[in-house]
């Protein structure tokens, strides 16, 4: 009976085996892995757990080496979880080929194994102690060389002066680069990674993170463009500031002339009464009532004067003229009639002083007299 049963339990056991073999291999052509070797330093293997192993946990195992060389296995150190399920392992790389199996909580079924090349994944580090040297528009970047090969690296460039809206990229090899073309005189922001090209080194195109951004401008390790900026700007504003000053003293002059004018027009001057009235504030303090009284005086003795000149001073008609030449004429005809001592009788009293406002013509000569004055002939 004892043998029966040791048989019965050899065969299930024989079976479990026989039969997850097919499972093991069908999961390994459906299985797939996501393999990193960061640097060549640490190793990540991901799986997705949901997918493949929905609410089970499993086990990784991995080994560095051949089968020949008869290496132990090693179970994963790190995991790394996906909701408490395992579904990653992070290890240390510890050499080239590399073997991974995932078996069941237990260690006891096979659920997935493979074999590959660690140096086939590798994901390198940023660029380290990245220096710049300046010369006109051209920069040469130097930088450590990497733990892998250089032949695999490519080197990314990416720079944006403030006048730039999205980074510019420049790609070169690896580990020393010249590029030209850069004012010396802006500022720009540097940042650099490192590419693992692919397929000739790896079976995945890698590129490292993005290392820190570095501020230059010629040759000058600044802290941020802000600085340049607020220079530039300071000598823009002073320009900027004098500019407007002279602007607005300018308009500022026109619309003083122009409001000049334009108050004249609209609003024309009122004369000050005190200098068109000086004598009423000077001679009479504001007296308006002793100011008018002298005032009239003076007009009314104005006035008589200038009637007075006006009785004096008269304008002779022309028939007047010819009155005046007709009665001399008659009187030079007396006169030739006249014996001697008539005509020196008759020129005595003509001599005489004539009256006042009287006139006395010869021939075609005229005299205006008055009381003051005489002509002798």
């Amino acid at each position: 009976m004892e043998l029966v049963l040791q048989a019965c339990v050899a065969i299930f056991i024989l079976g479990n085996l026989l039969a997850s073999q097919p499972l093991a291999q069908s999961l390994k052509e459906t299985f797939k892995i996501t393999t990193v070797n960061f640097n060549g330093e640490q190793m990540q293997i991901t799986w997705a757990a949901k997918d493949y192993f929905p609410d089970r946990n499993v086990t990784f195992f991995y080994k560095f080496g051949t089968d020949r060389q008869n290496r132990v296995w090693k179970q994963c150190p790190n995991y790394i979880l996906d909701q408490g399920y395992n579904s990653g392992c992070l290890f240390k790389t510890e050499g080239i080929t590399l073997n991974v199996s995932i078996k069941d909580k237990n260690g006891s079924e096979l659920l997935f194994n493979q074999a590959l090349k660690s140096d086939f994944f590798i994901k390198p580090n940023p660029p380290e102690n990245v220096t710049f040297h300046w010369k006109s528009d051209r920069i040469t970047i130097e930088y450590n060389t990497p733990k892998t090969s250089v032949r695999c690296l490519m080197l990314e460039l990416q720079y944006k002066s403030k006048y730039d809206k999205e980074w510019q990229s420049r790609k070169s090899e690896c580990c020393k680069t010249e590029e030209q073309g850069f004012d010396p005189e802006k500022c720009y922001s540097f940042r650099f990674r490192l590419e693992r090209l692919a397929p000739i080194c790896n079976r995945v195109s890698y590129v490292s993170e993005w290392g820190e951004v570095t501020v230059w401008r010629n040759g000058n390790l600044l802290d941020s463009c802000a600085d340049d900026i607020n220079s530039l700007s300071n000598e823009v504003i002073l320009l900027l500031s004098v500019l407007a000053v002279l602007l607005v003293m300018f308009f500022l002059l026109i619309f003083v002339c122009k409001w000049q004018r334009f108050q004249k027009s609209v609003m024309p001057a009122i004369p000050d009464p005190k200098h068109m009235f000086s004598d009423l504030f000077n001679d009479h303090n504001g007296n308006f009532q002793e100011w008018i009284d002298k005032t009239d005086n003076a007009m009314v003795q104005t006035k008589m004067e200038c009637v007075e000149h006006e009785c004096i001073i008269e304008e002779r008609t022309e028939q007047e003229e010819k009155d005046v030449k007709k009665e001399a004429n008659e009187k030079l005809c007396e006169l030739s009639d006249m014996n001697e001592r008539d005509y020196l009788s008759s020129a005595h009293k003509t001599s005489l002083t004539p009256p006042a406002s009287d006139t006395v013509s010869f021939e075609s000569f005229k005299f205006f007299m008055n009381d003051d004055m005489y002509v002798i002939l």
